[in-house]
């Protein structure tokens, strides 16, 4: 799985509540993926959370083909 955040992201910052080590945000409260954006199998389902919480729907999942 791998996790991208929009621009329209409005820095709610919902999806902190749920995951601090898969997104982060920056000096305005906008949030980004940390890193390249994999999620490790265990914060899968705090993403999935997150993305649902998300009221501009600004984080973007997309599982990864083995």
């Amino acid at each position: 799985m791998k996790v991208t955040v929009s621009g329209a992201c409005q820095g709610h910052n919902r999806c902190l509540l749920f995951d601090t080590d898969v997104f982060v945000s920056d000096d305005l409260g906008y949030v980004t993926a940390a890193g390249d954006g994999v999620v490790p199998d265990n914060e899968r389902e705090a993403v999935a959370l997150a993305a649902l919480n998300c009221p501009e729907r600004a984080i973007i999942i997309a599982e990864e083909n083995s």
